[in-house]
């Protein structure tokens, strides 16, 4: 096999700079969508359970997508960027109509179509790393990548904070999303199209090195659910104790995502959402309280976003330090996990003690250090036991132990706070912060791969 040219910093950040569309979908939706379910009505402990869309669109597209980009190639877009362009079309469209929604269940739908349509742009942007890349970059690759991911985080998770400062109001009627949460969720769709396409117009793909023998070999593939299942009983032993540690992982993030803003409102903040069956608006004096109470919790709810923004903050400059680092040496990618991942784990954990608002900008950015490791190390740690031509296959499968750990939580979530912890979502965070420290006793399972060239990026 030929070997892959290194490539410079501005080469690999072109190529990953699709990211931060990709990361500004996913803060809106993660760092608001329960705000919107609230609005609209929905109790907190349906929250889990209204965020299933994600991972189950997730667990079906994903390997989906990875199996067709590994079979694809056009001669001007080549093999992944297709879908990333498909996509950001369908994601940007999804994110201009959901805050709109005027029920729930048609916000429930429209999370089902945002979800799969990032999932399409998002695998094959793994795959195009490790495609790219030769093994002694992409620790690199998968760092620089990161780095993207915590802008895009923070800058979206401000988005409704930053707009209400410039005079848009946060606040609206019963049932219906306040104005800036809507003006947020519009510039989201923006930068996701615009920054998909600087990837698609500064990146070119390498074409298969024999194309008559690549065309010859597709068109002998069986159907798609054959040899998804096939991969599935041959993946190697590194992807299954990656993905141990990926499922305590990713459950934690998902109890985040599906109860942080209920969590702190009411335990930090003091402001949970009203419900407006409890106030009479014909009286002036009952809708007078429900507009203060309703005022507290949007500020609030505000405030929860922008201080989630925290960990894309923290995860920002981890991932710099990390790409600094790997441009010069080798990571110890398994240490750094384990570190990563117990800070994390003391960060979800401090929420339970806040006293005051403001420390929670030190417990986010606790767990943004456990983000930065999640979002790269797996990644980096998996890609050198993957076979080139089926990469993008076996990353969608890969992300199963993503999505899995999800679907399991917005299942049991909203029963176990209910009856365990008395419908007090605080716990929730309490169990992310268990569940990272979980993972990362898991990584002992998991074996560092050697590296033998250094990690340098020409150029940088």
């Amino acid at each position: 096999m030929t070997a892959k040219p290194t490539l410079s910093f501005w080469q690999i950040w072109n190529m990953s700079f699709g990211f931060l569309g990709i990361q500004f979908g996913f803060a809106l939706q993660g760092g608001f969508m329960s705000r919107i379910f609230q609005t609209l009505g929905a109790d907190k402990d349906q929250l889990p359970l209204l965020w299933i869309a994600a991972p189950l669109t997730g667990l079906l597209v994903q390997p989906i997508i990875g199996w067709f980009s590994d079979r694809t190639w056009h001669p001007w877009l080549g093999r992944r960027r297709p879908y990333f362009l498909a996509g950001a079309i369908l994601s940007s469209i999804a994110l201009l109509f959901m805050p709109h929604s005027p029920t729930l269940w048609m916000a429930a739908g429209l999370l089902w179509v945002l979800d799969a349509s990032i999932n399409v742009s998002m695998e094959p942007f793994r795959a195009l790393v490790a495609d790219k890349l030769d093994e002694s970059q992409r620790a690199y690759g998968f760092v620089l990548q990161t780095l993207i991911i915590g802008i895009g985080t923070w800058v979206a998770s401000n988005l409704p904070w930053f707009v209400n400062q410039l005079g848009v109001p946060n606040e609206a009627g019963p049932g219906v999303v306040p104005p800036s949460v809507k003006i947020a969720f519009a510039i989201g769709a923006f930068v996701f199209l615009a920054s998909i396409l600087v990837t698609v117009f500064t990146t070119r793909e390498h074409p298969p090195e024999d194309m008559e023998a690549f065309r010859r070999q597709r068109g002998a593939q069986g159907n798609f659910l054959a040899e998804i299942l096939r991969h599935i009983g041959a993946m190697p032993p590194q992807m299954l104790s990656i993905g141990v540690v990926q499922f305590f992982s990713w459950l934690a993030f998902f109890a985040m995502w599906s109860m942080a803003t209920p969590a702190l409102t009411e335990h930090v903040f003091k402001a949970p959402a009203p419900d407006p069956a409890l106030f009479d608006m014909a009286i002036p004096a009952s809708a007078a309280a429900f507009q203060g109470a309703n005022a507290a919790f949007q500020n609030a709810a505000d405030l929860v976003g922008s201080y989630m923004g925290y960990y894309g903050l923290s995860s920002m400059a981890v991932a710099l330090l990390l790409s600094f680092y790997a441009a010069r040496r080798p990571l110890n990618r398994r240490a750094v996990h384990f570190f990563a991942l117990g800070l994390g784990g003391i960060g979800f954990l401090s929420m339970w003690f806040v006293a005051q608002p403001a420390w929670l900008i030190l417990s986010f950015a606790l767990v943004g250090v456990a983000w930065a490791s999640i979002l790269s190390m797996p990644y980096a740690l998996l890609a050198s036991h993957l076979p080139a031509d089926r990469m993008g296959i076996y990353m969608g499968i890969f992300n199963m132990f993503i999505v899995i750990p999800q679907i399991v939580a917005a299942t049991l979530l909203g029963p176990v706070v209910r009856h365990l912890f008395g419908n007090q979502p605080i716990y929730a965070l309490v169990i992310s912060g268990a569940s990272l420290l979980l993972g990362a006793l898991c990584l002992y399972r998991v074996r560092e791969p050697a590296i033998a060239a250094p990690l340098a990026a020409a150029g940088h």
